[in-house]
């Protein structure tokens, strides 16, 4: 299954200058649990944008330079049909960003894990519409700001009509 997994405002933002616009420990714990132990694919921008490459993950890194240095359990792929012909079939592949590659991948992904985050923000980069003609909303969990959480968010998965 290709898994589309991001954190998205209100107003459908992501992050600016290549950062993410808020800290929500337990999206991170989702995340985590959500990814780990399976491929995971990412534009280069996204991939730069972690300190190290994330344990217990195969990362897929799309980019277009040739010669691109690729740590330990890490490919590269110049795109992303390719990226996800790289990942072994009947395994979970997570898409994981940056904008583009939402874009792109909304046509590939069986579902989606999105965290809404309750707040509209600046921002330079965008996660698609969600088109209700082609997506259904199958779960719905809230949390509401507290002394860890800046801002109310809600855990959404959607599954392709």
């Amino acid at each position: 299954m290709i898994i589309t997994i991001a954190a998205v405002a209100q107003n459908n933002a992501l992050g600016k200058d290549n950062d993410l616009l808020w800290h929500l420990p337990d999206d991170f714990k989702r995340f985590k649990s959500l990814t780990t132990g399976h491929y995971i694919i990412m534009g280069r921008k996204t991939f730069e944008s972690f300190p190290k490459p994330l344990p217990n993950r195969t990362h897929i890194i799309i980019t277009r330079q040739k010669e691109y240095p690729v740590p330990d359990n890490c490919f590269v792929a110049s795109s992303l049909t390719q990226a996800i012909e790289m990942c072994p079939k009947n395994e979970d592949i997570y898409i994981i960003g940056g904008g583009e590659i939402y874009k792109q991948s909304m046509d590939f992904a069986d579902k989606l894990e999105i965290t809404k985050v309750h707040q509209s923000f600046d921002a330079d980069t965008f996660f698609p519409e969600i088109d209700d003609n082609k997506w259904k909303l199958h779960e719905e969990v809230f949390h509401p700001a507290d002394e860890k959480h800046k801002y109310g968010f809600s855990f959404l998965t959607y599954l392709k009509k």
